[in-house]
C-alpha cells in the first residue's frame, strides 16, 4: 500500500532536490577582466608644476638652442629643463640612471611616443623577478606609466617615461631611463615634438643671478663619482663677478658650499644674517667651458625617426637588482670607461649612497638662506 502523500512531505521532496542539483555556472563577461587600464585617458596632464618650478630651480651652465625646443638633462640635479626658442618654459623633477646602470651623457634625439605602452619584461630581469611574467599591460601596475618617449638610438633601450612608483621621482636608482612623475610625463610627451634634440649633461654646480642681482651657488652630488667639477674656474668666476659688483665674497664660502654639496642655491652676495629668498627667476652664469658632452653622440634626423611601437622591452621597474642588469637591450648603456669602473670599486654600495633623493623642487623651504657657519670657526 502506497504512502499517503501530503504536502509537507511533497514540499520536501522538492527542496532536497533543488539543493542537489548543480548551480548554473555563472556567466563572466571576458571584455571586462581584460580590458586594460588607458592610463593616458584618464590621468590630468599636470603641466603648472612645470612651470612653477621655473623659477624654484638652479639653471646649469649649458646653452640651449635658439630655435626649436631643447631637452636638458642634468643628472646629478636630476631635472629635466625643457627650453622653446631659447626660453625655460618648464622644469621636471626626474629619476635617472645609477651608478651600474647609468643615464647615457650626450648629444641625444627625441623620438617617437607610445601612449598607454605595454613592457616586455625582458629575459634577464624575468629571471630575477621569478614570477612567470613575461608583460606588464597598460595600467597602474605598468613602470613606464602612461606614455615611453623614446630618447636617442633605440639600440641605447632608453626613454623618458613614466611610473607606477612616484615616489622614486626625483632620485637616482633606474636602470638608465629617465623616469618622471605620470601626470607630468603625459604633460612633457603632448610638448615636445619627435626629433628635437636632447642634451644629457653632467652639471655639478650651477652660478646663477636673480632678478635683484644677487649672485647664488648650488652644488650638487656625484652619482657617477666623475669628480668633474672645476672648482678653479668656478672660484675665479664667483670673485671676477664680486669685483665687477662691488661685492665682498670669501673663498672660505665658496669652499663651504662646495664641500657640502646641498643642491640648493645658497646667497654668496647677500648682507645680514637671516633667510635670503630668490627673487624672480635664477638665470645662469657663464664659467664652465666644458659643458655639452662630446661623447655618445645619438642624433638622427627627423626623417629617420620611426613611430613608437606600444610594445616596449627596456630595462624598466623601481631601483636595479644586486647584480648588474646585463640584457641585450641595454648592452650599448652600460659603462664600460675606466671611470665607470673606479666608480664601483670606490662605491661598492651604491645603490645605498645614491637613492637619496633631492628634496623636492617645490619644497620652498629648500630655497630660505641661512647664515653660513665660519669654517675656521674657533671652539
Amino acid at each position: 500500500m502506497m504512502p499517503k502523500l501530503t504536502w509537507v512531505t511533497l514540499s520536501l521532496a522538492l527542496t532536497a532536490h533543488t539543493l542537489a542539483a548543480p548551480m548554473p555556472a555563472k556567466k563572466s563577461n571576458p571584455t571586462t577582466a581584460s580590458k586594460p587600464v588607458l592610463l593616458s585617458k584618464t590621468l590630468q596632464p599636470d603641466g603648472a608644476t612645470p612651470v612653477a618650478n621655473v623659477k624654484r630651480t638652479p639653471i646649469p651652465d649649458v646653452a640651449p638652442v635658439k630655435n626649436g625646443f631643447h631637452v636638458i638633462i642634468n643628472i646629478p640635479q636630476q631635472r629635466l629643463f625643457l627650453y622653446q626658442d631659447g626660453v625655460l618654459e618648464k622644469v621636471y623633477p626626474v629619476a635617472v640612471g645609477k651608478a651600474m646602470t647609468q643615464t647615457n651623457l650626450g648629444e641625444h634625439t627625441i623620438g617617437g611616443k607610445a601612449f598607454d605602452p605595454t613592457w616586455h619584461i625582458p629575459k634577464s630581469i624575468q629571471a630575477e623577478l621569478k614570477n612567470g611574467k613575461t608583460t606588464v599591460p597598460p595600467g597602474p601596475e605598468n613602470p613606464l606609466g602612461p606614455v615611453f618617449v623614446r630618447l636617442g638610438n633605440p639600440k641605447l633601450g632608453l626613454g623618458i617615461h613614466g611610473t607606477n612608483a612616484p615616489s622614486s621621482v626625483p632620485g637616482v636608482r633606474s636602470h638608465g631611463c629617465v623616469r618622471m612623475k605620470s601626470e607630468q610625463a603625459l604633460d612633457f610627451a603632448h610638448t615636445i615634438t619627435t626629433g628635437s634634440p636632447a642634451t644629457v649633461s653632467y652639471e655639478m654646480a650651477a652660478l646663477n643671478v636673480d632678478e635683484d642681482n644677487q649672485l647664488w651657488l648650488a652644488v650638487f652630488g656625484d652619482p657617477y663619482n666623475k669628480k668633474n667639477l672645476n672648482t678653479a674656474a668656478l672660484k675665479k668666476t664667483v670673485q671676477a663677478w664680486a669685483k665687477a659688483n662691488g661685492a665682498t665674497i670669501s673663498a672660505a664660502s665658496i669652499e663651504q658650499i662646495i664641500k657640502g654639496k646641498a643642491g640648493k642655491p645658497i646667497c654668496l652676495s647677500c648682507k645680514g644674517k637671516g633667510k635670503f629668498a630668490v627673487k624672480g627667476q635664477l638665470q645662469s652664469l657663464a664659467w664652465n667651458k666644458v659643458t655639452a658632452p662630446k661623447s655618445g653622440s645619438s642624433r638622427a634626423p627627423s626623417d629617420d625617426i620611426k613611430p613608437e611601437s606600444n610594445e616596449i622591452e627596456i630595462d624598466a621597474g623601481d631601483d636595479a637588482p644586486s647584480k648588474p642588469v646585463a640584457s641585450k637591450a641595454k648592452a650599448a648603456s652600460k659603462p664600460n670607461s675606466a671611470a665607470a669602473k673606479k666608480a664601483s670599486a670606490v662605491q661598492p654600495n651604491a645603490a645605498s649612497e645614491v637613492e637619496r633623493p633631492l628634496k623636492p623642487i617645490n619644497d620652498t623651504s629648500a630655497f630660505e638662506e641661512k647664515p653660513l657657519t665660519p669654517i675656521n670657526k674657533g671652539k
